[in-house]
């Protein structure tokens, strides 16, 4: 089959679609970015004058030579945006929070599949280093059975910005909303679905409109599964603790591709996504207790899997049933916490 390339929109040009989708779309061969829907700006332009530009989603949607578009707006405008371009054809990659509840979730795939069309969410940590370092110890049984694990996502962001929606008091806003996706997308494909839900979440800085720290508890019948965040940490390097049977694995520090891609380095220099040695991990077991070197994250294969799922009819890596399943696991967070409850999953 001769190969195709695939013509993008994209809807909105803040920081993801600007630093994460550009940088990966513009140097795979399979994708061109045609237009990007921007109000007012013309940012998508000083990245590649050859992009169109959108004034409207209605505009960038009524070109039927679009196949494939990428949600990049605040939280509350996914679904029904998701929505609208589905019902006009097009395959979709969501940003996360995918949708604001389960429900939501459901209806969008419901309409995908109705429609034969792709649509995936954009669980880009799947690739993160840290999180294939840990894959790789688990599949290679370095820990034995895991216990326990706990990830942490921690900013210090004491003083509240008044500019940004995400600090905002707005539907679908919050931490949960906006960090809680990618770790709870992790621990699912670790573990996968749980028996019970457990979750604490509230505002802890002075001055806050939304929830800003969460501690959503997975329950296993042989493990127990930690997430947390929050924004007033301080000291916030700490990142994965994992006790198994074997011996414990303890890692800080955030993988390097935001902070490379923010300096309008693309993924074609290499070498990409290679920690730094401060932020490798420590694996202390009986066989061996020193540094892991990290493995090089690398969120490339996100978007040529989109691309084979679409051409070639592979099967997505980010399937519809995970995604329902973390949306899930969220509702069900909100409604532990307001209810002061464990919840069966």
């Amino acid at each position: 089959m001769a190969s195709r390339i695939l013509n993008v929109g994209l809807i909105g040009f803040g920081l993801s679609g600007r630093y994460f989708h550009s940088p990966f779309l513009s140097t795979n061969a399979g994708f061109k970015i045609k237009t990007v829907v921007e109000r007012s700006k013309n940012e998508a332009q000083e990245f590649d004058p050859n992009i169109g530009n959108a004034r409207s989603v209605e505009e960038l949607l009524s070109d039927e030579s679009i196949d494939l578009v990428f949600i990049c707006t605040p939280n509350e405008t996914h679904f029904p945006y998701a929505m609208d371009a589905l019902e006009n054809g097009k395959h979709v990659v969501i940003e996360k929070p995918f949708a604001a509840t389960e429900e939501e979730a459901r209806q969008l795939v419901a309409v995908a599949t109705e429609k034969g069309l792709i649509l995936t969410a954009y669980q880009n940590r799947r690739w993160d280093s840290d999180f294939l370092t840990i894959k790789k110890l688990i599949a290679e049984d370095k820990l034995g059975d895991i216990v326990e694990y706990e990830c942490r996502y921690d900013r210090f962001r004491p003083v509240v910005p008044t500019e940004s929606w995400k600090e905002k008091s707005v539907p679908v806003g919050g931490n949960l909303y906006n960090l809680g996706p990618h770790l709870i997308d992790q621990a699912l494909v670790l573990f996968g679905e749980p028996e019970t839900v457990t979750a604490e979440i509230r505002s802890v800085r002075p001055n806050s409109e939304i929830d800003d720290y969460f501690d959503v508890r997975l329950g296993y019948a042989d493990k127990l599964v930690i997430v947390k965040s929050s924004l007033m940490v301080y000291e916030n390097f700490l990142r994965y603790n994992l006790h198994g049977t074997k011996g414990s694995f303890i890692k800080g520090g955030l993988d390097p591709q935001e902070e490379t891609l923010r300096k309008n380095i693309l993924p074609t220099e290499k070498p990409w996504g290679v920690e730094p040695e401060n932020r490798w991990g420590k694996l202390s077991s009986e066989d061996f207790t020193g540094i892991i070197e990290s493995e090089a994250g690398d969120y490339a294969p996100f978007y040529q899997n989109v691309y084979d799922a679409i051409v070639n009819g592979a099967e997505l890596a980010v399937k519809p049933e995970e995604i329902i399943r973390t949306t899930r696991v969220i509702d069900l967070a909100f409604q532990s916490s307001r209810e002061k409850k464990v919840m069966p999953f």
